[in-house]
């Protein structure tokens, strides 16, 4: 196997994830029947078919599939490690966007001026992201690492520094009940309805930010859903809902007639950068590790 042509493991690998030779062919640069020929070398070298091939489909044999588990990761793990060489070559350089949520708080900011005392070749760019959506810019590359509200549960983003973590208070209007309290429990949530979040947000993130029951399982009452922080404080004023928020964002967004009342028996809040798992660069970690010097990462 000394002889193996490192453009026939490319082929087999195309082909394996497009299942057609013509967009293999596509995906590669190649023409269709270069990526054939890669292929019978391939077979040759290793004795046996790797591929099946009919008028109406293309798959993987048993063997193909073998050899896709055991050369898929190692491959991938080459490529990386050939970026990175070729990163640390260049220097940590270009641009480096950075989306964020609601506001850029001091952490942040300070991993932000760390981040260009250290590399100052590489220019950053500061992005607001929609409350409704946070992970969407990062997905579609508007973005190249963000910081987002947790929870984080998607496979394809890499969850990087856990940091911030605040208690959680509730917003209501100046003429609420609750506005004379001092502080409130978890279970007194039933007793108002929460703005919630639309859009393109997955379902998991979104109730976590509104949830619809109290910890004890009591139903809370659903009220309207917002897009952005300032529409539902705009509804928190006009006395349509109630919001959660963490006590740093109350206070950067506090206005005399909101009212962020300290509740308990709530999990803390937490930010977290994340950033495509497929786009890593030596920026976003270099980046990544500018944050967790100056922020308040969990041990």
């Amino acid at each position: 196997m000394s002889s193996l042509d490192t453009r026939e493991l490319e082929a087999f690998l195309a082909l394996a994830d497009e299942l057609h030779f013509g967009r293999a062919g596509e995906r590669l640069y190649l023409s269709q029947s270069r990526v054939s020929q890669l292929l019978r070398s391939l077979e040759s070298k290793v004795g046996a078919r790797l591929v099946e091939r009919t008028s109406r489909r293309v798959r993987l044999t048993p063997l193909g599939e073998q050899l896709l588990a055991g050369v898929r990761p190692a491959f991938d793990a080459i490529v990386e490690t050939i970026d990175e060489v070729r990163d640390v070559a260049r220097g940590v350089g270009g641009l480096l966007r950075i989306g964020f949520q609601g506001t850029a708080n001091d952490q942040v900011m300070n991993a932000i001026t760390l981040f260009q005392s250290r590399y100052p070749d590489c220019a950053t760019e500061i992005v607001e992201i929609p409350f409704s959506d946070p992970f969407g810019p990062v997905h579609r590359r508007e973005v190249d690492t963000a910081v987002v509200l947790m929870p984080v549960r998607e496979s394809d983003l890499v969850l990087g520094q856990v940091f911030s973590k605040q208690p959680q208070a509730l917003a209501v209007s100046a003429r609420h009940p609750f506005a004379k309290r001092d502080s409130l429990d978890a279970e007194d949530l039933a007793a108002c309805s929460l703005i919630g979040v639309h859009g393109a947000a997955p379902d998991y993130w979104r109730r976590a930010q509104a949830p619809v029951a109290t910890p004890r399982g009591t139903p809370i009452p659903t009220g309207p859903s917002v897009s952005t922080l300032q529409e539902g404080l705009a509804l928190v004023q006009a006395d349509r809902g109630t919001m959660l928020l963490c006590h740093p964002t109350a206070d950067y967004y506090g206005r005399r007639a909101v009212t962020f009342v300290p509740i308990t028996g709530l999990q803390d809040s937490f930010l977290s950068l994340v950033w495509h798992r497929s786009h890593e660069t030596a920026r976003i970690r270099a980046f990544s590790q500018a944050l967790a010097t100056v922020a308040d990462v969990p041990g």
